[in-house]
């Protein structure tokens, strides 16, 4: 089981393989903005992966386009809700802003 660290709290907790980023955190306790519960249609859960982007799945389509849309998108940027985690650990940062949808 991956390690998933969140910036700023610094909170650390283990996660399953192949769950998203956004189940992970939501099952750990830390508050994420989350608008459309998952679908990856708001942009509300953008984060940055900090370290672990290798272990993350890659970025598909439909979640490349809606990051397009965001401002202050990254290359670390992911939307929380569509990244799977792999076996890696990872730390990602919270935002604490969405898109605005």
């Amino acid at each position: 089981m991956p390690t998933v660290t969140i910036q700023p709290s610094g909170k650390t907790f283990e996660a399953a393989v192949g769950s998203t980023i956004l189940a992970a955190i939501m099952a750990a306790g830390e508050s994420i903005l989350h608008k459309c519960e998952g679908k990856g249609e708001c942009g509300s859960c953008h984060i940055f992966v900090q370290e672990g982007r290798k272990s993350v799945s890659k970025i598909q389509r439909a979640e490349n386009e809606k990051l397009d849309t965001i401002p202050g998108v990254g290359s670390k940027s992911r939307l929380a809700c569509q990244a799977l985690l792999g076996e890696e650990n990872i730390t990602v940062e919270l935002l604490g802003f969405g898109s605005g949808f």
